[in-house]
Formats: structure tokens, C-alpha cells, sequence
């Protein structure tokens, strides 16, 4: 198959993984935040949002993760990047994402089983990683140079903080 097909596919998977991982901690957010409703609410919200994340979580952000990951690993194997800096970061940054991945499978199997114990708070500091990963993933394909990089890292880090700030106010002003 033509490269550049493979490339497009990748691009067209870890979008759709990324919107999974996006979408599927905001549902988790407001599944929690329906624990908090009177009981006929709670009810309905909680079983209509459990419909909702498996339908996201096994129809598009299971088969996007590993179809981006196939085709991602075959474009490394059939460019040789194994040996480039950028690639090990890209690939140390993936490794950490698919960590991410995991970690919202085990509150997404505990949200079925109303056994999570994050606050909505928590898992909107949560939702905030993947988009930390984003960025540094983007950063690091993109400007490929080993300063730049560093630079992107330290941007990463820096969004992050930003980002725990600003959940913050927000927080201190919907509570107003």
C-alpha cells in the first residue's frame, strides 16, 4: 500500500482516538456529577451514560487506539526511525498516552460498577492530560529538532499548569 495512504490513515485513527479520549472523560465527569441528583434523575442519567461510553469507548476510541498504533508502528518500521531522537520521544510520549488509555478503561469498567471514587473535580484535571499529550506529540512530529523539542516539552509542562489554574478559577467560579 501506498505510503502515503498509511500516513493518512494514522492521522485519521489518532484523531479519532483523541476525540474518544476527550469525550470519554467528559461523559465520566458528568456520569459522576449525576451521583449528586435526586434518585429517579440519577437513574436515568447514570444508565443513559453508561449506554453512551461503551458505544464511544468499544465502537471508536478501542479500534482507533490500535489501528493509529498498527499503522503508526508500520510507517516507523518502514522508515527506519527506530534510531532517530524524535521518534523515541514521539514513542516514549505514545507508550505514556496508551498508560492514559488504560487508566480510563479501569474507571471506565468501576463507573459501570458505581465503584469510582474521583470527584468531578479530579477527572476534569484528568481530561486536561490528553490534551497535554496532544500537544506534545504534535509538537514533537512536527518541528522533529532536538531544541525544539525541549522547547515542546517544556511547553507541555507549561500548558499543564496553565491548564490545572484555570480548572481552578473555574471551579471557585461556577461554585459562586
Amino acid at each position: 500500500m501506498d505510503f502515503l495512504y498509511i500516513k493518512a490513515l494514522h492521522l485519521i485513527f489518532v484523531v479519532s482516538w483523541f476525540a474518544g479520549l476527550f469525550y470519554i472523560v467528559r461523559l465520566f465527569i458528568y456520569h459522576t456529577e449525576a451521583e449528586d441528583k435526586p434518585a429517579v434523575e440519577r437513574d436515568v442519567l447514570q444508565k443513559q451514560f453508561i449506554i453512551m461510553e461503551r458505544r464511544l469507548w468499544t465502537i471508536i476510541t478501542w479500534p482507533a487506539a490500535i489501528l493509529a498504533t498498527i499503522f503508526g508502528y508500520y510507517m516507523v518500521y518502514s522508515l527506519d526511525l527506530w534510531s532517530s531522537g524524535w521518534m523515541m520521544v514521539k514513542l516514549g510520549l505514545t507508550t505514556a498516552l496508551w498508560g492514559y488509555h488504560i487508566i480510563n478503561h479501569i474507571l471506565y469498567k468501576r463507573l459501570k460498577q458505581n465503584t469510582v471514587k474521583w470527584t468531578s473535580t479530579q477527572l476534569r484535571l484528568w481530561n486536561e492530560l490528553a490534551a497535554m499529550f496532544l500537544v506534545a506529540i504534535v509538537f514533537v512530529v512536527v518541528l522533529k529538532n532536538g531544541l525544539d523539542w525541549i522547547y515542546g516539552t517544556i511547553g507541555f509542562f507549561a500548558l499543564g499548569i496553565t491548564l490545572m489554574i484555570a480548572i481552578r478559577i473555574y471551579k471557585r467560579f461556577r461554585e459562586r
